[in-house]
């Protein structure tokens, strides 16, 4: 297994680019809240703010469609009733 959590951090230091990290909460294969856990150990300049901000609810056309958490240019995405592949889903 590769741990790219070195370059996640890179990224979010050192340019603007928007990284979003997400996760289906029916996902038996990747929980969410391993996605959770590890976006939330990444050691960038952001770190102790983002693991402070509220999720807040992620809506597509009026539905609820998860619970997202942002800070900067990171973004946690837990999307409801999606399993591993959440786009297919």
């Amino acid at each position: 297994m590769t741990n790219l959590m070195p370059q996640v951090a890179s990224l979010l230091d050192n340019t603007d680019m928007e990284v979003l990290v997400y996760s289906g909460n029916k996902d038996w294969i990747c929980n969410w809240r391993g996605g959770e856990a590890w976006t939330k150990d990444t050691k960038w300049g952001g770190n102790v703010d983002f693991n402070a901000a509220e999720y807040v609810d992620w809506t597509v056309d009026g539905q609820a469609g998860g619970h997202l958490k942002q800070f900067g240019n990171l973004h946690f995405l837990e999307f409801y009733n999606a399993g591993h592949m959440v786009p297919m889903d």
